[in-house]
């Protein structure tokens, strides 16, 4: 079992930064690739980016590459979203999960979620 917490979200002007931060507690964080996921109103939950159990690997949504950056501390048990030139379109709730074993971009590959935190973006 992982149970997973985010927090960092709020409420920024497009074109500013937030970083997002994920505390895991429970068994074996760093075997886990840990992903970062988002859903606005409305509309589905989206895959944003992963990183594998090592963090030597990343893999990002096309619509987030180059401006954000996916990273994780096993020391810390904690996985980070830096986010940068935000656009309004980045609105929603973020979520981040865990997948056993290597990077994995899809919901139903995930086993555990966070609750989510909200990232809120005004033009």
């Amino acid at each position: 079992q992982v149970q997973l917490v985010e927090s960092g979200g709020g409420l920024v002007q497009a074109g500013d930064s937030l970083r997002l931060s994920c505390a895991a507690s429970g068994r074996s964080f760093s075997s886990y690739a840990m992903g970062w996921f988002r859903q606005a109103p409305g509309k589905e939950r989206d895959f944003v980016a992963v990183v594998s159990w090592s963090g030597d690997s990343t893999y990002y949504a096309d619509s987030v590459k180059g401006r954000f950056t996916i990273s994780r501390d096993n020391a810390k048990n904690t996985v980070y979203l830096q986010m940068n030139s935000l656009r309004p379109d980045d609105t929603a709730v973020y979520y981040c999960a865990a997948a056993p074993g290597a990077i994995a971009v899809a919901v139903y590959e995930y086993d555990y979620w966070g609750r989510g935190t909200q990232v809120t973006v005004s033009s």
